[in-house]
């Protein structure tokens, strides 16, 4: 005869669902990355946690969170804020070198071998080599 144990129910404190709902609305993470990363056993327990203290509208419940949270993963996986404005920035940063270098190259062209490309031409330039990346 198999036993089964029986799970048990846990009290959480006001502070640690605060915490968590406050990391799941700020997009650190899903309701089931937090579930997954406290080890809550409720399926629901984050969501009603969500609507009782949180400050987004949670009344459409799983649905309206599992889009949020296929949103997020698709977006940033598993990236906090500061780690995707890091990211973003540093993207910025890589383009505006590779326009100036573009930008060099063209007064090379100019200078040394007479091709003159209007701004025109060079959007044309900029977007077909965007399209080749």
């Amino acid at each position: 005869m198999k036993t089964t144990s029986r799970r048990t129910q846990r009290d959480y404190s006001l502070a640690f669902k605060l915490a968590v709902v406050s990391q799941v609305e700020k997009g650190e993470m899903t309701y089931k990355q937090a579930q997954e990363r406290y080890g809550i056993q409720g399926r629901s327990t984050v969501l009603v946690w969500l609507r009782k203290h949180g400050q987004l509208d949670w009344s459409k419940g799983i649905e309206q969170s599992r889009a949020l949270g296929a949103t997020m993963s698709n977006s940033s996986s598993t990236q906090t804020p500061e780690q995707r404005i890091k990211e973003l920035e540093q993207q910025l940063e890589e383009t505006q070198l590779k326009a100036e270098f573009f930008e060099a190259v063209v007064k090379v062209m100019d200078r040394d071998f007479g091709v003159r490309i209007s701004k025109k031409r060079k959007a044309e330039l900029l977007r077909k080599k965007r399209s080749e990346s």
